[in-house]
């Protein structure tokens, strides 16, 4: 159950982000363009966020999304880094959903969850 809680609370941000991409309010333009990326490139960090989010949600392929994610956030945790935003509220929040991603996962996984924890 714990597990499912944890991965529910990512797949929920996550499909938020990727709703914010796909129709791009004034809102996700904005912070877009603030951390230095062009307004073309939305969409295309839309789809990719979709297409890992998908991997993460089915079950047998699964690891293979958590292993996207766990990329497209290291690259929110680089932009953030490099406009220096606060560290605990910004830089790190990528840092926090990939933890989730990964304590669900293992928690759902038994091969997983030897493999990280061992035994």
């Amino acid at each position: 159950m714990i597990s499912w809680i944890c991965s529910g609370l990512v797949i929920a941000f996550l499909a938020f982000d990727i709703f914010g991409k796909f129709i791009q309010p004034e809102e996700v333009l904005k912070g877009t363009t603030e951390l230095g990326y062009p307004e073309s490139s939305i969409l295309t960090m839309g789809i990719l966020l979709f297409i890992s989010t998908l991997f993460y949600v089915i079950p047998k392929t699964s690891v293979i999304g958590a292993i996207l994610l766990t990329g497209y956030f290291g690259g929110a945790v680089a932009t953030h880094f490099r406009i220096s935003n606060p560290v605990l509220s910004h830089t790190l929040f990528p840092v926090y959903l990939g933890v989730l991603i990964w304590v669900g996962l293992a928690l759902r996984n038994t091969p997983l969850k030897k493999v990280l924890v061992g035994s």
